[in-house]
């Protein structure tokens, strides 16, 4: 779980691209997708001489050669997916609650929570065979 939060993190940051590590991995699933993207990334930190980004990248790397195996990330995707779906769930309530009182800031308030929830479950839903 440590790893996804660290490539999430990096991500966030824009410190790597995810549409240039995608190209690499497509042939690839599972554990092995997720280790052809982290060497792709320890490599184009090391050619910028990005030594923190790459020494992190390596630890994260060690973690997933170390733990992970294709049951565990399917069960770890199929329990995002769950929590999504809950979110989603969740936001359809305060959405219908919101609509009952009739308040129209708290209406459109709900519908982007609800439509960002409903992103993040797709997201997941499309995770799940990669």
């Amino acid at each position: 779980m440590k790893t996804l939060s660290f490539v999430a993190l990096l991500a966030a940051c824009g410190l790597f691209t995810p549409l240039a590590l995608a190209a690499d991995a497509t042939a690839l699933k599972g554990c092995d997708a997720k280790k052809a993207n982290l060497q792709t990334q320890i490599d184009y930190a090391r050619e910028h001489n990005n030594s923190h980004q790459q020494a992190g990248l390596q630890k994260a790397l060690d973690e997933v050669n170390a733990h992970c195996t294709d049951a565990s990330l399917r069960q770890e995707r199929e329990k995002k997916v769950a929590e999504a779906k809950h979110e989603v769930a969740e936001r359809q309530a305060d959405l219908a609650e919101a609509t009952k009182k009739g308040d129209a800031d708290k209406i459109s308030k709900r519908q982007a929570k609800l439509a960002e929830s409903q992103k993040e479950l797709q997201d997941a839903m499309g995770e799940l065979d990669k």
